[in-house]
């Protein structure tokens, strides 16, 4: 008797882990579908979206740079991991990682046990505006913090009744937290998501929240004077409205991103009304069954990222001259000015409720083949509003590979005196041959061996919006000067050894003096003659980020450490439960 009660407490644990893998199968379909070809050889280079074979650890990388630390932690973090993964695969891991992760999330955090219904959840979480804008402009890590998002809100939600924290907590906070806009999306999450009032959890809290955030941090305020944006361009980025619907509405269901060259072209039409339409009648009628199967945490959680990420979205679009002044006047400010980006924390609440909605109609379908047929309708619903999403958003996640002119200038660029570099033409945006002619940002820094300084101008709509580096500034200066003497003699002094540049028909190359370290039909590396003076570089800034950086990797570690000793501890309880 014992044995076949044993017997049939194996089959249904295996039953329970098989119907557990499904949100995630289905998820990791969606996520293949979505990327179609970028899954393919190659690397997909689109607008902010660059990897290279071999990123290195450079100063912009570890945030002692002279720009902003709009890159950081994200590309050290890619830097340390593609030593271990080629960076051609880590891409590809990392798109996947963030749709299927997703995906899972909601479909855990909508509490029901309904199969369907975590199935509509997860495709609602993939298949979407958001994440179709937001793979196009090149947000990676944007998209890793949305997919955190779910599993922030029910880990909150367990560590509220119980006494201990979750042990994957940390890795999430660092993967939720590659980027200053991510960074505040996942502290807003988790914040929200505290109920008790231990002073003790809020400590604890705080410091984990700190060490996640301390290189972007501490980068960012070392570099306050210079941590102000335009005004005039958070009119720009500020929240869009796409076709037929105007800004609120568009991202009500989570579109509305500012670029209107990355959205998909049934946003532009009638689909995207219908979808709209379907998911507001859907969470209306989800509403009816509100907070039942969700931790109370995650559900006040849930809820109040909703309001702050709608909220800001519609600030933006609402009163760009607001965001504009907080970009201009408060250091840090222009991280909100990209207002549709902390829609993702609008996603989970908008999920639950659509998918709850779906399951309200489910349950009125009594007969099992007709109740099948409407589930799988339900499903399809999200996908056939957004069609343009499949197949890599319609063929614009194409992946290439790097002319081996482009790679040449790795190896040149190690020849050139000590100093840093600059790459022309100096603009922040290419849109290359050889990538099929999309637009991507100048990925020639992230190829060279070396520092270099980067152009971050932004040419939008024929208008220019002024960056925030000062080094940048008197490079553009420099190029500006009459003479390949004086711009060579210009370039030396702020400690620029040598110039990098990419050819581009009708674009009239500058001269300088110098010897040419390579010369073909996509590039060329000229080293200047001189030496090149001190690049100015801030001691505080140097002095603080070790200190940011040490915080980080132990919360990488300690978190590391508590899931190792977790999974053994599991282990050692089953085995003990199959003997007994």
């Amino acid at each position: 008797m014992g044995d076949t009660l044993r017997c049939l407490t194996v089959q249904a644990g295996a039953k329970g882990v098989a119907v557990r893998l499904v949100p995630w199968l289905w998820s990791a379909a969606l996520a293949a579908v979505i990327l179609g070809p970028a899954l393919g050889p190659g690397y997909v280079l689109s607008y902010d979206m660059v990897w290279v074979p071999d990123l290195g650890l450079g100063r912009d990388a570890l945030g002692v740079g002279s720009a902003l630390p709009r890159t950081v932690p994200s590309d050290a973090f890619v830097a340390v991991l593609d030593e271990v993964v080629p960076g051609m695969v880590l891409q590809k891991l990392v798109l996947l990682a963030a749709l299927v992760v997703a995906g899972a999330g909601a479909a855990r955090l909508v509490g029901s046990r309904s199969l369907a219904v975590q199935v509509v959840a997860a495709t609602c979480m993939v298949w979407n505006p958001f994440v179709a804008e937001r793979l196009v402009i090149g947000h990676w890590p944007v998209l890793l913090g949305y997919a955190v998002v779910p599993w922030l809100l029910l880990l909150a939600g367990r560590w509220d009744v119980g006494s201990r924290m979750p042990v994957a907590l940390p890795l999430l906070l660092v993967v939720g937290s590659l980027s200053a806009s991510t960074g505040l999306a996942t502290a807003v999450a988790l914040v929200a998501a505290g109920a008790r009032r231990d002073v003790r959890r809020w400590l604890l809290l705080g410091a984990l929240l700190l060490a996640a955030n301390a290189p972007w941090l501490v980068a960012g305020l070392a570099h306050a004077a210079a941590a102000t944006s335009s005004a005039a361009a958070a009119e720009v980025y500020a929240t869009s409205g796409e076709g037929w619907l105007p800004g609120p509405l568009a991202a009500l269901g989570l579109g509305g991103i500012w670029n209107a060259q990355v959205v998909p072209g049934t946003r532009a039409g009638f689909l995207a009304v219908v979808a709209l339409v379907v998911w507001v009648v859907a969470a209306v009628i989800g509403l009816r069954r509100g907070s039942a199967g969700i931790a109370p945490a995650a559900w006040r959680a849930a809820v109040t990222c909703w309001v702050l990420g709608y909220g800001v979205a519609v600030l933006g679009w609402a009163v760009p001259g607001v965001m504009g002044w907080l970009a201009a006047s408060v250091p840090g400010g222009g991280v909100l000015r990209d207002s549709s980006r902390l829609l993702a924390l609008t996603a989970p609440l908008v999920v639950v409720l659509v998918a709850r909605g779906a399951g309200v109609v489910l349950d009125l379908v009594r007969d099992r083949g007709s109740r099948r047929v409407t589930a799988a309708v339900l499903v399809a619903v999200p996908i056939l509003c957004l069609p343009d999403a499949g197949w890599g958003i319609r063929g614009q996640l194409r992946p290439i590979d790097y002319p081996q002119d482009l790679l040449d200038v790795r190896a040149a660029s190690r020849a050139v005196p000590p100093g840093d570099l600059a790459v022309l033409p100096f603009s922040s945006y290419r849109v290359p041959r050889w990538n099929h002619g999309h637009p991507v940002v100048n990925p020639l820094p992230r190829l060279v061996d070396r520092d270099a300084v980067v152009n971050d101008e932004l040419l939008i709509d024929g208008r220019t919006h002024p960056g925030e580096d000062p080094r940048a500034r008197a490079v553009g200066e420099a190029l500006a000067l009459p003479t390949a003497r004086a711009r060579t003699e210009a370039l030396l002094r702020i400690g620029v050894s040598g110039v990098v540049i990419e050819q581009f028909e009708g674009w009239d190359e500058p001269a300088f003096v110098g010897d040419a370290l390579l010369a073909n039909d996509l590039v060329t590396v000229i080293a200047l003659e001189g030496r090149a003076g001190g690049q100015g570089h801030d001691a505080r800034v140097e002095g603080a980020m070790p200190a940011a950086w040490v915080a980080w990797l132990v919360l990488i570690a300690g978190g590391a450490t508590q899931n190792v000793i977790h999974v053994i501890r599991r282990m050692i309880l089953r085995r003990r439960a199959t003997a007994g």
